[in-house]
């Protein structure tokens, strides 16, 4: 009845993972006690699971990122911790088939469940607010968008204490990732939740590629779209063509796992590089789907607090657009050493280092923006700052390894880990901190508190640097990846300088954390944003903060670049004597209740339940038809309820004729 499922499958005979399973169910009832004390049950529901409203869902995203990179943190710090303990006559205190299990779960879970609904949460708050929109083209779907990612999360959360993950590294090759050398359920965990997490990605890149090209504000060309929109758009493109790659690839892994088919194996036709090229086909474009946006970000901010025009508009458009096309030309130099022979090896390799021509114009770029300019030290422009140093450290080691002759030595070996970890980590992390700090804001209407966010910036940069440059060292020492131990007595102090790192990037997440409680219970301090310079140059300040749930009460006009600034020079006008209903999407709670089923439905798989499959895609199918029968899914906020909004948001206390006046004087 339960499959291949056993109490035997709950590994609480292991210590770590029963102090992690016992921590974690003590704070789920602490959550569920507080919610029920404080009889939030309602809000939750009303304001948060079944909403369609788009700043929510980011807001969500954004949440279950931070919290998902507490989880691949703890695996980092635990990996760490082991390598600078498992020298010589030591084994360390992970057994083998664990520290493989962390070792796959930090990769995908940073990747897939920190990097990328962070990014996609601040795309989700902002780019609508930033072309006038009201909302999101299609905000059913990007409820669903969504729940389907939480699928992914909720499976990988589970693997943890029901059976085990994959033991195969982050991209799981074949033939390791076979059923013949991984017959336990941790690929299975890994496909499923790759596969719904991998569908929600898809899915909003439709939805913000139709929303970017559909409904931008009046008098918004594409050529006068803010930077942070246009690095969105391109990312859509790419999601849109890299993301059915890794689904085909992924797909054709489960059958091999479950019906026996070929594609990956040595015999029948099947050829395991095959995968490998899929993979990459994916991940290179993914590495840039990640990075992008947090171009757009360091753009923003770069302009808002050197109170300048982004130098170089269309330069910076040229760049983004070039860096799009290229991404697709350069997966293969992720495997230099397979064999793929000489002229194959070279083109890759000329095309992985053209494609640092237009990130070295992005730099530029912002460092003209800059020059000359009246420079405040925020803690976003401290993290755009923090990326220019070290993102260029990263391009220039990358340069290194697309010498095919060089990475045939460098390849295997930590040189690359730091590498990667220099990219994605300043290029998207530090981005994505700078956003958070941006257009907090924006979100909330209040400011994060600077002095913990500071201690935050110094922390993190401090331990990034103490944690991956011994790792460059290593590499070039020799030292190998995916190693649990290792009998190199030299090795060891450069392994203990990076587990100090380490500790140092977790004081940073503590101060990050720190940041946001303070905040809250500070958030009366700085509520007035007038003249302050957060108070930034494009559309999604020409509202209030927090904005309404309609966003604009009238839609915005765009005619330049800097619209909300160059208005504000102008004078704002001033609120309407009238407004008109406003077309708004409706609540549903079913993009909730079909992504249960699904969950259900890839756990059942997972375990071969093969009724609860059954029974769970009958119901997912089955919601969806009674979905498609609701004509109720949209409404109109009345003129008068938005006129009451307005009047609140605004504060008015001059009548219409005095505002009316000033703005004809400004």
């Amino acid at each position: 009845m339960f499959g291949k499922l056993t109490w035997a499958d709950v590994p609480l005979h292991e210590p770590i993972i029963a102090i992690t399973l016992a921590a974690i169910v003590l704070g789920g009832v602490a959550v569920l006690a507080a919610i029920t004390y404080f009889r939030k049950w309602t809000v939750l529901w009303t304001d948060w699971i079944t909403t369609v409203d788009h700043k929510r869902i980011g807001i969500m995203y954004v949440l279950v990122a931070i919290v998902m990179l507490l989880r691949g943190f703890a695996d980092a710090i635990m990996m760490r911790a082991q390598l600078a303990l498992a020298g010589p006559g030591h084994s360390g205190f992970l057994p083998p088939h664990h520290y493989d299990q962390i070792f796959t779960a930090h990769g995908v879970i940073m990747i897939f469940f920190v990097a990328t609904p962070f990014i996609v949460g601040l795309m989700n708050i902002v780019v609508p607010l930033q072309i006038g929109a009201r909302d999101m083209a299609f905000p059913f779907l990007n409820a669903f968008s969504f729940w389907i990612f939480v699928v992914g999360v909720v499976l990988v959360m589970l693997s943890l204490g029901v059976g085990e993950f994959a033991q195969t590294g982050w991209v799981a090759y074949p033939p390791l990732s076979d059923l013949e050398f991984s017959p336990g359920v941790g690929v299975d965990y890994y496909i499923w939740a790759l596969q719904a997490s991998g569908l929600g990605t898809l899915l909003t890149g439709v939805n913000l590629f139709v929303t970017i090209l559909r409904m931008r504000a009046p008098g918004m060309s594409l050529m006068k779209m803010p930077i942070f929109t246009w690095t969105v758009f391109v990312t859509c493109v790419i999601i849109v063509a890299a993301f059915p790659i890794l689904t085909i690839a992924l797909g054709a892994l489960a059958l091999d796992r479950y019906l026996g088919f070929h594609f990956y194996t040595n015999e029948l036709g099947g050829n395991p590089t095959m995968y490998v090229n899929l993979v990459w086909a994916w991940g290179h474009p993914e590495v840039y789907i990640l990075v992008l946006p947090s171009f757009g970000i360091f753009s923003e901010v770069t302009a808002t607090f050197a109170r300048k025009k982004l130098f170089g508009y269309k330069s910076m458009v040229g760049a983004t657009l070039a860096i799009g096309i290229l991404s697709f030309l350069v997966w293969l130099h992720h495997f230099f050493t397979m064999g793929s022979g000489a002229n194959v090896n070279s083109f890759f390799g000329i095309m992985t280092m053209i494609i640092a021509i237009p990130t070295g114009v992005k730099i530029f770029t912002w460092l003209f923006t800059m020059y000359r300019g009246r420079v405040e030290f925020t803690t976003p422009i401290l993290w755009t700052l923090a990326f220019l140093v070290t993102f260029t450290i990263g391009g220039m080691t990358g340069v290194l390894l697309a010498i095919p002759g060089a990475d045939f030595l460098l390849h295997n070996s930590l040189f690359l880990v730091a590498h990667f970890h220099n990219t994605i980590i300043a290029g998207a992390l530090f981005g994505y901190f700078a956003g958070f700090n941006y257009w907090f804001p924006k979100v909330f209407g209040f400011k994060l508190n600077e002095r913990l966010g500071k201690y935050s910036f110094w922390c993190w940069i401090i331990g990034f640097y103490l944690a991956f440059m011994p790792l460059y060292m290593l590499g070039f020492m020799g030292m190998t990846r995916r190693l649990n131990h290792y009998d190199d007595p030299t090795w060891t102090p450069y392994l203990q300088v990076a587990l100090v790192g380490a500790v140092f990037i977790l004081a940073g997440i503590g101060f990050l954390v720190a940041q946001v409680f303070v905040g809250i219970l500070d958030r009366r301090q700085n509520l007035d944003l007038t003249g302050d310079p957060w108070n930034g140059r494009t559309l999604e300040w020409a509202t209030s903060s927090p904005p309404p749930f309609y966003n604009f009460a009238v839609t915005p006009l765009a005619n330049s670049i800097d619209a909300f600034h160059e208005a504000k020079k102008r004078g704002l006008p001033p609120p309407p004597r009238s407004y008109e209903p406003i077309h708004m999407p409706r609540s549903t709670g079913v993009p909730f209740i079909v992504n249960v089923f699904i969950l259900l439905l890839c756990f059942a798989l997972i375990w071969h339940i093969w009724w609860l499959a059954g029974v769970s895609f009958i119901a997912t199918i089955a919601t969806l038809i009674i979905r498609s029968y609701d004509d109720d899914t949209d409404y109109y906020v009345p003129a008068e309820e938005v006129e009451r909004i307005e009047n609140a948001r605004l504060g008015v206390s001059k009548n219409q004729e005095d505002l009316e006046h000033e703005y004809a004087n400004a």
